[in-house]
């Protein structure tokens, strides 16, 4: 059997959990998503969103967790009801599917830290071809298996040793090395421009349904809130840990380093950049990175006038955002080792298992962007599905009793009152279905094969490939319900 594990203190647990929330979504996505949906204007849905998504489901994870001491198929099965393991199974599937390219993306991070500290990184005058070059070729596998290797290290020591540890390092680093940047960022000249965008909501911008939706899917995709991983961590707190507070400081410390980011990025592309900021800014570039690392890189080599200067600075915001890429991937190796784990196998077999299959299966990804793409559209919108399925189980259980007896339960320092049954019973599902609806049907209108599955991102290739994770999940579930909750039969 493996032994009870716990975070060592409330500290431990909130510093690992927001590494699971901070992640490269906060530095290079969230940027970029605010300069394509009206700047400022996007603020507003986006912080309501927080307010009516995140933290409801964040709440929701932690108080999962914290009850059924369960990974998530053995959590939904103890919550939702037995006959919905295969839902359980679902949400580690997608979190597992994410895990085998995100590994994929921390070493390009780590490559690129690399690069900037030798200096290479402005040894080129197209950081496009440079980007390409590298992508196209081996060295993301390489960088792929160091990232994996990274992973599976911390995670082999355990929770205290391993988890925890490494999220005291990382998380506080990360912090530090953006506030670095950020005092260097807005003393540039001409970044109150970048910032006064930043800042400034326009009507327009507000009454266009596609920057609400945005929003919604920046607060799925960004705040771990309904990925599962939350709630792996939860199976470790102590008793007498609060879930209210702690899901708050998770939230609001997520969109804090967002904003961050943010006011570091816009001050620096308005106030060095010589052609147009805002095309620059709301690029895409290949597999969404084109902002990070094609257009900062440009940017960092006109910082001043000092080779070595840019150098520094470029080196500090690689190795943020490699930091930020590890405190994520290490909490998606935990959310599939502990699943194994519930199975009955013991952490360091679960690790070393994990990390194979995370090497081997993440290989195409490192070596063939466009399945790369395909991986993180698919995996990426089926987070959704597992929000929705995670209020599902708190619906099924009962909402007022999940409130009043868990969520309120021992250790409680904060209560939460009567909104929260209609945030998890019917705006959680109404918001879940809205945007996955809106998603797939968005992808009518950029494919014309929609409904072909080998396409990178149609509809086609997410409902085949969900279709075959859930049809086998279902066939699956009571030999998942079996294996997971052993004790219990």
């Amino acid at each position: 059997m493996n032994k009870k594990e716990f975070f060592s203190s409330r500290w431990g647990l909130v510093i690992a959990t927001l590494g699971i929330a901070i992640g490269t979504g906060n530095i290079w996505r969230f940027s970029r998503i605010v300069a394509q949906n009206g700047g400022g204007s996007f603020l507003i849905p986006w912080v309501l969103f927080l307010l009516f998504w995140s933290i409801p489901l964040i709440i929701a994870e932690f108080a999962i967790g914290k009850s059924t001491r369960y990974g998530p198929i053995g959590a939904i099965a103890k919550t939702g009801g037995k006959n919905f393991a295969w839902m359980g199974a679902f949400i580690a599937m997608v979190s597992t599917g994410i895990m085998f390219y995100y590994s994929v993306v921390t070493g390009w991070c780590i490559r690129y830290f690399t690069s900037a500290i030798s200096g290479d990184l402005f040894n080129t005058e197209n950081h496009l071809a440079y980007w390409e070059s590298f992508s196209s070729g081996y060295t993301p596998l390489i960088f792929h298996l160091i990232a994996m290797i990274v992973g599976v290290s911390i995670i082999y020591k355990g929770i205290v040793n391993g988890v925890e540890k490494a999220n005291k390092i990382l998380v506080p680093s990360l912090v530090v090395i953006l506030f670095i940047l950020l005092a260097r960022s807005l003393t540039l000249p001409n970044a109150i421009d970048g910032i006064k965008y930043f800042f400034t909501p326009k009507l327009e911008f507000l009454l266009d349904f596609k920057v609400w939706m945005n929003a919604l899917t920046q607060n799925a995709w960004d705040t771990g809130a309904g990925w599962g991983l939350i709630l792996t961590y939860a199976v470790y707190m102590k008793k007498k840990e609060d879930i209210a507070l702690n899901s708050a400081l998770i939230g609001f410390g997520n969109n804090s380093i967002s904003l961050i980011a943010g006011l570091i990025i816009f001050s620096t592309v308005f106030a060095l950049s010589s052609v147009d900021a805002m095309g620059q800014i709301t690029e895409s570039g290949p597999a969404n990175t084109g902002l990070t690392f094609i257009y900062l890189p440009i940017l960092f080599s006109k910082l001043s006038g000092s080779e070595s200067v840019n150098i520094f600075f470029a080196s500090l915001f690689f190795l943020a955002l490699s930091f930020a890429a590890m405190s994520s991937l290490v909490s998606l190796i935990e959310l599939t080792t502990r699943t194994f784990m519930d199975f009955g196998m013991q952490r360091k077999k679960s690790v070393l298992l994990v990390g194979s299959l995370g090497f081997l299966l993440g290989i195409p990804s490192a070596l063939n962007i466009d399945f790369f793409i395909n991986q993180d559209w698919v995996w990426g919108v089926g987070l959704i599905i597992s929000g929705g399925f995670i209020s599902f189980a708190v619906t099924r259980f009962g909402v007022d009793k999940f409130r009043s007896e868990i969520i309120n339960g021992p250790g409680s320092d904060i209560q939460i009152g009567k909104w929260y049954n209609f945030v998890i019973k019917y705006l959680i599902p109404l918001q879940a279905v809205i945007l996955l609806g809106w998603w797939l049907t968005s992808s009518i209108s950029w494919d014309p094969e929609w409904w072909n599955p080998f396409h990178a991102e149609n509809m086609g290739t997410c409902v085949a490939q969900w279709s075959i994770a859930i049809i086998t999940f279902i066939l699956l579930n009571k030999k998942l319900v079996k294996l997971t909750l052993r004790d219990q039969h």
